[in-house]
């Protein structure tokens, strides 16, 4: 059995779904929530969407908390994952030496299996992956060229073309691997049903706009 790690953002769900069709059984969906909205290594943006996303997949949620200091959030993520009867886990890192790494050295202290089947994987190829499988919107833009008005923009093909002309202009990086901007996905294949709110509201300061999405079902 394995766990998949996830803030509920369209690379690691598209992970999971990679997984899933891989015939790997997920039996567990595992949340870090960093009290540090600069985390290193994990987001801390609409969290509480992934209980819902697991109970939609069939899996357990465990929800790992930690002070989101960097290192001391790898610590507690490997003493959650310690509590757990897995196999393995699975990740959705893209490019991001410092998050392969360190959850390969957690993997490997554990004795565990590692799936990470967007590693080094073409952004492009990604992007469409996420286009034609899944449903995720932009929930967090934090970089030159993304403003405000991307909050709650579905990722389809005519956002994706939006972001490849940006990246060429900011040299950002279309996936958001470098933290340009994050997502929560609504739906995908392994979903009985698709995730829903009923209202929301915007942070706004500089450098970084954030949509907050309340009362999730």
């Amino acid at each position: 059995m394995y766990a998949a790690l996830t803030s509920g953002g369209k690379d690691s769900v598209l992970s999971i779904q990679l997984a899933l069709d891989a015939g790997l059984d997920v039996g567990y969906m595992v949340t870090v929530r960093p009290d540090n909205p600069d985390s290193y290594m994990f987001h801390s943006s609409n969290l509480d969407a992934v209980s819902l996303i697991a109970e939609r997949g069939g899996m357990e949620y465990v929800e790992i908390s930690t002070h989101g200091r960097k290192e001391e959030e790898l610590a507690d993520l490997k003493s959650g994952l310690a509590q757990l009867p897995i196999k393995g886990i699975i990740a959705g890192a893209i490019q991001s030496q410092y998050q392969y790494e360190r959850v390969g050295e957690i993997a490997s202290a554990l004795g565990l299996e590692i799936f990470c089947p967007l590693w080094q994987k073409d952004p492009s190829w990604i992007m469409d992956e996420v286009v034609h499988r899944l449903d995720a919107i932009i929930v967090v833009c934090a970089a030159d060229g993304l403003t405000e008005e991307m909050l709650g923009t579905h990722i389809d093909s005519d956002l994706v073309e939006k972001l490849k002309l940006i990246s060429r202009r900011n040299r950002i990086h279309i996936a958001g691997e470098g933290g340009e901007y994050e997502t929560l996905t609504l739906d995908a294949p392994f979903y009985s049903s698709p995730i829903r709110w009923t209202g929301e509201r915007q942070i706004i300061s500089s450098g970084r706009s954030e949509l907050i999405l309340n009362g999730l079902w």
